[in-house]
């Protein structure tokens, strides 16, 4: 008869469950790159004890619901080779969790932040005047001239497809921070919060849809924010 793990061999194989799960889920990967995210920003703004629990337990809610997802999705795997309506209704379900504390962890995070995060950035961006929407249609301009003009320099892709930098990336992140710094101070954290995702999804599904590598994405979003962010301070 086999004899029952021991302490070690049950810590190995739970740790073993977890980098499994880090090595074949891309919904995972982002998920511990958004918690560690979260936590550095905690500890930069400075949150309360009660504060840090709070996220704590939001970011376990969704990592475990997301290893319970992976592992339902397993079982139906391995248990059916044919489609099954409920099989794939036990999926949907499980990805319902996901969903439920993924929307429960952006809540959390919002409620903690906004205030501290929206302090810290009033006192940066109030230096500046209010910004005319001239001057954001002059910082997207500049961003598709240098898009083109870096594309024409390395000779990879088309102005609208493929290529070194990531134009829509770089036309994204670069509405997102036109929008950060026009919008008011009562809206600003949220509006920003918002465009930034915006912008992470767009540069998501160029890499996803292999029309960029995920440095042409990172590049191109890099200039769109840094060349309007110039415009805003020089205007």
């Amino acid at each position: 008869m086999r004899r029952p793990p021991s302490i070690i061999e049950s810590f190995n194989y739970a740790i073993e469950g977890v980098v499994h799960v880090l090595r074949t889920q891309r919904n995972m990967r982002i998920h511990f790159l958004i918690a560690v995210a979260v936590l550095i920003t905690a500890a930069a703004v400075g949150v309360s004890k009660i504060e840090l629990i709070v996220l704590l337990l939001a970011i376990t809610f969704v990592l475990v619901a997301e290893m319970i997802n992976t592992a339902v999705e397993g079982t139906i795997d391995a248990s059916t080779t044919s489609f099954d309506p409920m099989a794939k209704l036990a999926k949907d379900i499980a990805a319902g969790a996901v969903l439920i504390a993924s929307v429960n962890a952006v809540a959390v995070g919002y409620l903690v932040f906004a205030g501290k995060a929206a302090d810290k950035s009033a006192r940066v961006l109030d230096k500046l005047r209010n910004a005319p929407a001239e001057i954001t249609v002059i910082a997207l301009v500049i961003t598709v001239i240098i898009v083109i003009a870096t594309k024409a320099w390395t000779g990879r892709g088309t102005p609208l497809r493929g290529g070194l930098p990531s134009g829509h990336a770089a036309i994204a992140f670069a509405g997102w921070m036109a929008a950060t710094y026009v919008v008011g101070d009562s809206h600003r954290f949220l509006i920003s919060v918002l465009t930034f995702i915006m912008a992470l999804l767009v540069a998501q599904t160029r890499v996803e849809s292999g029309v960029h590598s995920a440095l042409e994405v990172a590049y191109g979003g890099a200039i769109g924010a840094l060349v309007t962010l110039s415009v805003f301070q020089l205007l």
